[in-house]
């Protein structure tokens, strides 16, 4: 494994992402990485990232229709909520 590499593979857990300008910067302090070690964090990234894109529970998804019944329509907080019924609807 490279420096790179393992400096990377540090600022994915720590952001939870990774730019191409991280990536850029690093193999031009630390050298190139490998196209194996490319791909596993664009894998790790990918994961990180549809992890973050939680499924929505029977609670979250019924606070929220309660929500809509009382928020004003167009409301920041009608917004939310109606994106988080239409997810849940959608199977996500």
């Amino acid at each position: 494994m490279s420096e790179a590499f393992d400096k990377l593979k540090e600022l994915l857990e720590e952001q939870g992402t990774l730019s191409n300008d991280d990536v850029e910067k690093m193999t031009k302090e630390h050298g190139d990485i490998t196209d194996e070690e490319k791909m596993w964090l664009e894998s790790e990234k990918l994961k990180k990232e549809r992890d973050k894109e939680a499924t929505i529970t029977m609670d979250q998804y019924l606070e929220a229709t309660k929500i809509l019944d009382t928020a004003e329509e167009g409301s920041d907080e009608y917004k939310k909520a109606e994106a988080i019924v239409e997810k849940f609807e959608s199977g996500g």
